[in-house]
């Protein structure tokens, strides 16, 4: 696969997540993330591994109602074979634990690995941006 095709593949698995959160597509969400996955979540900066972020979006304790991209403000980069990076925005509208709503922008950093079938999402980061 060429460096533009891999570059496509992960801008697609990219968004295909940000797809599967505001579905609360479990299945999606399983086969998106991989093994290692781990999250710090915008609202706290607290770490979370795979299975209590996927159990925390099937149970219905986090709710995201809206995720809003900015392509114009996305990067994505190789990082050898195999890995993807990619930095962007959002905009969203989430329901978080006890049932708080909240509307954050922030940027974010998405680390994808090849895996010989497709790309997973092994890191996220979302930081709180302020201006939208």
């Amino acid at each position: 696969m060429t460096g533009r095709a891999q570059i496509a593949a992960v801008r697609r698995t990219d968004l295909d997540f940000f797809a599967a959160l505001i579905d609360r597509d479990v299945r999606s969400l399983e086969a998106l993330l991989a093994e290692e996955f781990l999250i710090v979540d915008v609202l706290r900066g607290s770490v979370h591994p795979r299975a209590a972020f996927v159990e925390a979006i099937s149970a219905g304790r986090v709710t995201f109602e809206e995720i809003e991209t900015f392509p114009d403000e996305r990067t994505i980069r190789l990082a050898g074979p195999g890995t993807g990076i990619v930095v962007g925005r959002t905009a969203m509208s989430l329901t978080g634990p006890e049932r708080a709503r909240a509307t954050v922008a922030s940027r974010y950093t998405h680390v994808f690995q090849a895996n010989g079938r497709n790309w997973q999402l092994i890191s996220a980061q979302g930081t709180p941006i302020s201006g939208g």
